[in-house]
């Protein structure tokens, strides 16, 4: 059974709301996209001095989570144009990273503070059923809560699904990847490319209204994508290294494909996970050429983590709206900071300006530590 068929039960995408560190909302996401130009810059939010760089994609001051949380809901709540009653069958998933200042309160405090409250407080101000699950696994949160979602509306258990997830860079976090030597001492995040030297953080948050192809064509919606496959899959190789092979995203693309019931050439762009690290490149290269085979060498592909930072937790949101703007606009977002080929990862990169291309279906990958893995495809309605 392939995720486009003919009863109906095809998952489309009808609302959507982003908000990165170019600004709140899609239409500023498209026209910075459309510019090339990285939003790094140094962090305000906290004296970052002491760590192995200054530089992440931040919006100005100090945005509180759920505060952008309940925008982005509210954003794609309204545009997907569901009346209280619709939105009142509609169970919510979240992504989003465990509150930090958490862990700082007295043990009886935090036993009271489960992070799963962000979800049950957007439920109850967004007007909908239940706070259904809260994901926290790392960068694969929010494409993890889109996998859970897609399944169930395709198997007949919902109807439709608000799917959120959010990061905002905090000094916790900035620290711990800091002193993992994983920030890009350089300041640039250079994915793919030669010299490439670490990941930057970035703030993002996003939501999406998921339903069947039936139910939103009752109600005379109409759809802004399609999300036709979806897979998930473990490497079971290291802690925090993805299997040099790329074995667990390559069978993820797979399962993904295999879900769409389209094959490796139907792929028209890859918006990859590319965090800039030397290993993550090289071994999500070798899962492309390992799941697409000869096609990899002409798919156009590249990691907007380059121009919005990496967003965690939220990463599979934002750039499930990058890839639905590319859907839409037949613009391919440029692969930033490129110093020059690295043998290790052979891909027809998107540099320098946007691509003009009319792709009909777009492959969305993201990985995280424990070697998890989802694959994503988008296709137009």
């Amino acid at each position: 059974m392939t995720g486009r068929d003919a009863e109906g039960l095809d998952v489309v995408v009808t609302g959507l709301g982003v908000t990165s560190a170019f600004g709140r909302g899609t239409e500023t996401l498209r026209q910075a996209l459309a510019t090339s130009r990285p939003a790094f810059g140094p962090v305000g939010r906290f004296a970052a001095d002491r760590y192995r760089t200054g530089t992440a994609a931040v919006l100005p001051g100090s945005p509180d989570l759920d505060e952008e949380l309940h925008r982005v809901v509210a954003e794609a709540l309204d545009q997907a144009g569901l009346t209280p009653r619709e939105r009142a069958q509609a169970p919510l998933l979240l992504g989003r990273h465990a509150d930090p200042a958490v862990a700082r309160r007295p043990l009886a405090a935090q036993g009271k503070t489960a992070v799963s409250d962000t979800a049950a407080e957007l439920v109850a101000a967004c007007g909908l059923r239940e706070a259904a699950r809260t994901y926290t696994n790392a960068c694969v949160a929010a494409s993890t809560a889109l996998f859970e979602a897609a399944s169930r509306i395709r198997t007949g258990r919902e109807t439709r699904i608000v799917v959120c997830a959010g990061y905002l860079v905090d000094e916790d976090n900035f620290a711990l990847f800091s002193a993992g030597r994983a920030l890009a001492p350089d300041g640039v995040l250079r994915p793919f490319s030669a010299d490439r030297r670490g990941l930057l953080l970035g703030d993002g948050v996003g939501a999406v209204v998921l339903e069947s192809s039936a139910a939103a064509a009752a109600r005379g919606a109409r759809p802004l994508a399609v999300l036709s496959g979806w897979g998930m899959a473990g490497d079971a190789y290291h802690v925090c290294q993805p299997h040099p092979e790329g074995l667990g995203m390559a069978r993820a693309i797979g399962s993904a494909l295999a879900k769409a019931g389209l094959t490796a050439t139907d792929i028209g762009y890859v918006n990859a996970h590319g965090t800039g690290t030397p290993h993550n490149d090289a071994a999500e290269s070798a899962a492309l050429h390992r799941a697409l085979g000869e096609w990899a060498a002409g798919t156009p592909v590249s990691s907007t983590k380059s121009l919005h930072g990496h967003c965690l937790e939220a990463s599979g949101m934002l750039e499930l709206a990058v890839s639905l703007l590319a859907l839409r606009h037949g613009e391919l977002p440029v692969n930033a900071g490129y110093l020059g080929p690295d043998d290790a990862c052979r891909l027809d990169l998107v540099l320098g300006e946007p691509r003009k291309a009319d792709v009909r279906h777009v492959l969305s990958l993201n990985a995280a530590f424990g070697g998890a893995n989802t694959a994503l495809v988008v296709s137009t309605p």
